[in-house]
């Protein structure tokens, strides 16, 4: 891509820097032409890393689709040089660069599919079939091979399922204990093993004709 004609967006940080705050008011994305930066979250009493994010890559640009807070704080995990654009210079971006634009297409397309498919769990109004549909989320945006078994294992924890499914922590920690005791699941410290997927795409979509 060539970027010398933005080069007045530039804008530089040094490792531990913090580039915006989770829930702060977001006015401007970015993209890393330079260094590695850390995406965290906070997930009940912990922060916790969701992403390292490295050069060529695009974060924060939800501020330009929706006025909204920050969903996560990131971290500069080493210098960092970033092009720094705002709702005024986007346009200038899209212009000048069909390259980012197009890349900006592609990532605001995933956004938009991702909070479609976020409201059709939301939609459902068994709290078990919501948790299990964001097994099926999650599991829709893996590859897989044909011949592989019907198990999951999903880097996940309680907290991130209590967020897609839109329940709280003890809700779905509820669920999930329902789920264990039938051999469904199994809850480990870092991740989640869903014993057979293809169990909740029929318990799910046997929830969404009622």
């Amino acid at each position: 891509m060539n970027l010398e004609a933005f080069e007045r967006f530039a804008v530089t940080y040094n490792p531990g820097d913090i580039i915006f705050c989770e829930f702060e008011p977001g006015d401007a994305f970015y993209l890393i032409q330079q260094g590695r930066v850390q995406i965290t979250k906070i997930m009940g009493d912990i922060e916790k890393t969701v992403d390292v994010l490295q050069p060529g890559e695009i974060f924060g640009e939800m501020a330009i689709l929706e006025e909204a807070p920050r969903s996560a704080t990131a971290l500069a995990a080493e210098r960092v040089k970033c092009l720094e654009f705002n709702r005024a210079n986007f346009e200038i971006l899209m212009r000048g660069n069909p390259a980012i634009a197009l890349k900006l297409l592609k990532l605001f397309t995933k956004r938009i599919y991702d909070q479609r498919r976020r409201f059709m769990i939301l939609t459902l109004d068994d709290v078990q079939a919501r948790v299990a549909d964001v097994f099926l989320m999650l599991n829709e945006g893996t590859p897989h091979a044909p011949d592989e078994s019907d198990e999951r294992f999903f880097q996940t924890t309680p907290e991130d399922i209590a967020h897609w499914a839109g329940l709280s922590t003890d809700q779905t920690r509820h669920v999930l204990n329902h789920f264990v005791t039938q051999r469904r699941v199994e809850v480990l410290n870092d991740k989640i093993i869903v014993k057979n997927i293809n169990e909740f795409v029929r318990f799910v979509a046997s929830r969404r004709k009622q």
